[in-house]
């Protein structure tokens, strides 16, 4: 039977297989415990969008969260290369892990005894934010009694799965009738969504969170474009109060870039349509793709 790869592959103990066959173990403390720690590139046209930049922050939460894996960043380049060009998928979303593993003492809970291992998966191109919401723009919803785990018990900066806050708030936006959520920290200040950064615009300056977030790639190219476009831009605690005064608010991740926001509670911006800032930024970050310094092509077998 020949193998379906046209939805996704992965990496496995050395094989690639189609997504669908890829497994762990129910005693895996990735599964168990939320014990790891991951990172998510984009191929777009046939090429990733700033890989090394991945792998470099990747790298980064690996030693915030104490797992050793014996695949360096060159091997994971030539693994995530390796399974978008098996895929054949030409935009794609790719996903590297990194997990705590199986106890190598049976029972243990020390987590220094267990078989830290990788693996990496590809699917199609996953909009966070799917583009007919973007294309209106999103409707967030600030719950009001969940809060973002603080960063002195799970560091938001190494990437990671323990999303029952976001979850949560995810729940309530949705029964309320909107797309999404933001939630803000115990402070009152705002932190990100459920995948994504948030930005403010105000007059010529743009504004994201600096704290309770990931610092996120796309989060950091909206910063240096906007630079580009000659935009003011502030990385520093945003009270919900001040969030509301914006003139225009947008998202950015990974999966689907810059997008709108046109809602937020009861609250409209930009007359209920993206912003003239918000579309300028988004039209710019869709044109990085094309910069040399920013393209790996994908070899496809």
């Amino acid at each position: 039977m020949i193998a379906d790869f046209s939805k996704g592959a992965a990496w496995m103990d050395g094989e690639i297989v189609p997504v669908s066959d890829a497994k762990i173990s129910v005693l895996d403390w990735g599964f168990t415990r939320s014990d790891c720690t991951y990172d998510v590139a984009s191929v777009r046209n046939g090429a990733f969008f700033r890989l090394d930049d991945y792998l470099e922050r990747f790298q980064a939460s690996l030693a915030k969260v104490r797992i050793e894996v014996p695949q360096k960043t060159e091997e994971m380049r030539d693994i995530v290369h390796a399974i978008v060009g098996r895929s054949g998928l030409q935009d794609s979303y790719v996903a590297l892990v990194a997990s705590r593993g199986v106890p190598l003492v049976p029972g243990t809970r020390d987590p220094r005894q267990c078989g830290n291992h990788f693996f990496a998966w590809c699917i199609p191109y996953v909009h966070v934010i799917r583009p007919e919401i973007a294309a209106r723009g999103a409707h967030l919803f600030v719950p009001e009694d969940v809060r973002r785990i603080p960063p002195d018990s799970v560091d938001p900066t190494a990437k990671n799965y323990h999303w029952g806050d976001l979850t949560r708030g995810l729940f309530e936006a949705l029964d309320a009738g909107f797309d999404t959520a933001v939630l803000l920290d115990h402070q009152g200040n705002v932190t990100e969504g459920p995948g994504f950064n948030v930005f403010s615009v105000k007059g010529n300056s743009v504004r994201t969170p600096d704290t309770g977030v990931l610092e996120g790639i796309t989060r950091r190219t909206v910063l240096e474009l906007c630079s580009e476009l000659g935009l003011d831009t502030e990385v520093r605690p945003i009270a919900l109060s001040e969030f509301m005064e914006s003139d225009e608010v947008f998202t950015a991740t990974t999966g689907g870039g810059v997008a709108p926001v046109t809602r937020i509670n009861d609250r409209v911006f930009s007359n209920d349509a993206p912003g003239p800032e918000t579309r300028r930024i988004s039209q710019t970050y869709l044109s990085w793709f094309d910069r040399p310094e920013h393209r790996q092509p994908v070899t496809y077998v």
